[in-house]
């Protein structure tokens, strides 16, 4: 086995490297080459340089510079030849081609290779020469007639062929025949093309510019014009002169005879045994098709005929695809008081290959709003279909009033009983705009990111539960919620990882280099969306992207009356704890940080009381009340008419200190009537907020 790198001994008669040159072949006018297929470095000789015309400095050893003197087509023809040598094992390859020199002339070239490979078969290196053919071919005309004749034809299948498999739409078919290249192998001075739409051809390619005929952009297929003819008799039409071409087509020689048009050749396009449009090549400079001409006029139709097939059904592909991606997305985003938002989607995918990522922007009674960001695994229409439903689910949990682990919780068993076998991770965020909470629950999906007003950015770690399907699947349907404080002027950034990943970069690198341009981007939060979208388009990846961004709004930001209202109900320990996140934060976000301690104790104590000594659910409330002074309000409201009453708890006793609790810690304390029960209430006096 021979390691990769390992240097390679060249045949009897080559010289040493190429750089030092071969005084025989120089004097036969031949350059050398030696392509290094590991690196993809190739070194020339100074003979070399002189046949592709390029000084040494204008070549830094990579093939690709030498694209300047070799046309399109030329270089896909031989890119495939030096492909299909090495894929088949051939030892050598031999090929005519052309080169443009630096004047713009065009003139023959010939190389050969010869092909050098490991024990393995393995091609590990390319020695070959390159010559000057131009006069080779001139002198020798019998020569040029037969075989160059022969190559020239064979030259244009391919190269057309070649560069008509990279043409993903019909605009890009056009282009590659319109090419000033592609028209010269044609031999055409330009070219009309339609395509057959509902029973009539629609010109898609006018021909010379401002040559266009009033009346033809949609034409009958029955009307007297040479691309109806042939799209109507799927039969090639060639119109040999000038003469021919006025006494058949009066109705359009008129109209372009100041084209100095000599000849046409119409083709019909014909794919799967249906015409799907006609394409004119018209000449300037010849009277007259050979038999030879003729058949390579109608290969050459077909070749088109099928990319032109193939790029109409990708821009079908596309169009369907992209329909369902915008339909299952939210059309447009709401006007959420107290909030900006930007959102943004990234299709990264070709047809009908799309992606389930999505993005919804939920407003919540109460001055909340939900955010939502999420991906659907794989990159289909189904991925796309199980988006859209899951996007439904997660928005009416959400607006049901439901906790966000209990949105998660419902989505997840949702789509484990939906009938697919994908999974899904998602991120969901409950801001109380009036308060700054924010709680987050956490699918299997990245972090979210927050900047602050002075461009500040950094990761919130949110601890997660499994993704949406599996955690159904396993029976872990708990989801922890991480609330935070969310200040006036601050952003917070939701995403999928088509933002984040990077080619050969890990996906903790990309959260950084996402962080570190998130904290570098515009204020403006539409400008950094784009900011953000330009990136990634300039980054490529094979991911799709969704990203959304929530400012809270500083001038609508109240400095007091806020409030905040959680249901806990009876042997649910997920909402208690949600309830507990909910105090916790939001004594924090209103500056009773001091007091944090005594005002969670309290509330938990009221909480508990209610749920073990009465039938049903708690009701927890948290205000803020202004007058003389600031006050946070505690109630919890519950459906007894009986009134709590402290009771004595005794030395030993385990129960019976929670209102003594209460009355120790709060301010004031009592209890109100509310139509069947009751509230039991709480207050803690408060510093000024700046």
């Amino acid at each position: 086995m021979v390691e990769q790198g390992a240097d390679w001994e060249a045949d009897a008669g080559w010289p040493g490297h190429p750089a030092n040159g071969d005084p025989v072949l120089a004097l036969n006018r031949m350059g050398t080459f030696d392509w290094d297929l590991d690196t993809g470095l190739m070194s020339m000789d100074a003979q070399a340089h002189l046949v592709f015309d390029v000084r040494p400095e204008e070549y830094d050893g990579h093939p690709e510079t030498l694209a300047v003197r070799v046309p399109p087509p030329e270089g896909h023809r031989l890119d495939a030849l030096v492909s299909a040598a090495l894929k088949n094992g051939n030892e050598n390859y031999g090929v005519y081609f052309r080169l443009r020199t630096r004047e713009g002339a065009l003139r023959w070239t010939h190389t050969q290779g010869y092909i050098r490979r490991d024990e393995t078969g393995r091609p590990r290196r390319i020695i070959g020469i390159v010559r000057d053919a131009t006069e080779e071919l001139r002198d020798s005309a019998i020569r040029f007639q037969q075989d160059a004749e022969t190559r020239r034809n064979t030259s244009i299948v391919e190269g057309t062929t070649a560069a008509l498999a990279h043409a993903n739409t019909t605009k890009d078919v056009i282009d590659v025949l319109r090419d000033t290249e592609g028209l010269a192998h044609l031999g055409a001075a330009s070219l009309v093309m339609g395509l057959v739409e509902a029973g009539r051809i629609h010109l898609v390619a006018e021909g010379p510019a401002g040559a266009f005929v009033p009346g033809t952009r949609f034409t009958r297929i029955d009307e007297p014009y040479p691309m109806s003819e042939v799209v109507r008799t799927l039969t090639p039409r060639f119109i040999e002169s000038r003469e021919e071409f006025a006494e058949c087509y009066p109705l359009l020689w008129p109209h372009i005879a100041y084209l100095d048009i000599t000849s046409a050749a119409y083709l019909p396009l014909i794919a799967q045994g249906r015409p799907i449009g006609a394409l004119g090549l018209l000449y300037s400079d010849k009277t007259g098709f050979t038999a030879d001409e003729r058949n390579l006029l109608v290969a050459l139709g077909s070749s088109i005929a099928q990319s032109l097939a193939r790029a109409m059904l990708f821009e079908q592909d596309k169009d369907l695809a992209q329909g369902l991606q915008q339909a299952m997305l939210p059309r447009t985003i709401p006007d959420v008081p107290g909030a900006d938002i930007a959102v943004r989607y990234r299709s990264a995918r070709l047809g009908r290959d799309i992606g389930g990522d999505w993005y919804d922007v939920i407003p919540l009674p109460g001055g909340r709003v939900g955010a939502v960001i999420g991906d659907v695994q794989g990159h289909d229409t189904h991925a796309a279909a199980v988006m859209g439903q899951l996007r439904i689910v997660l928005r009416a949990y959400a607006a049901e009033g439901h906790t966000p682990a209990t949105v998660m919780a419902r989505a997840s068993v949702f789509l484990h009983e939906l009938d697919t076998d994908r999974f899904a991770t998602c991120l969901y965020a409950q801001a109380d705009l009036t308060t700054g909470v924010v709680q987050f629950v956490r699918a299997g999906h990245l972090d979210p990111l927050l900047r602050t007003a002075d461009g500040a950015c950094r990761r919130i770690p949110v601890e997660g539960g499994l993704p949406l399907g599996l955690s159904a699947e396993f029976g872990r349907l708990e989801y922890p919620v991480t609330a935070v404080e969310l200040d006036p002027g601050q952003t917070l950034l939701l995403c999928t990882d088509g933002l984040v990943e990077e080619p050969g970069a890990d996906l903790d690198d990309g959260m950084l280099t996402l962080t570190r341009l998130v904290g570098s981007g515009p204020a403006d939060l539409q400008e950094l969306a784009d900011r953000l979208t330009e990136v990634v388009q300039g980054r490529g990846g094979e991911d799709d992207a969704a990203l959304l961004l929530l400012r809270r709004r500083a001038a609508d930001a109240p400095m007091a009356g806020g409030r905040l209202q959680q249901h806990v109900a009876p042997n649910d320990p997920e909402a208690l704890s949600e309830a507990r996140h909910m105090i916790r934060a939001a004594v924090r976000a209103w500056g009773a940080r001091d007091r944090a301690d005594e005002i969670e104790l309290v509330a938990d104590e009221l909480i508990t009381n209610a749920l073990m000594h009465t039938e049903g659910a708690a009701v927890v409330t948290l205000r803020i009340l202004t007058g003389a002074e600031r006050r946070l309000r505690v109630e919890v409201e519950d459906g007894s008419s009986a009134l709590p009453r402290r009771r004595e708890a005794g030395d030993s006793g385990v129960s019976g200190r929670g209102l003594l609790l209460v009355d120790r810690l709060a301010d004031v304390w009592g209890v109100e009537s509310r139509g069947n029960g009751k509230a039991v209430w709480c207050e803690f006096t408060m510093p000024e907020r700046e």
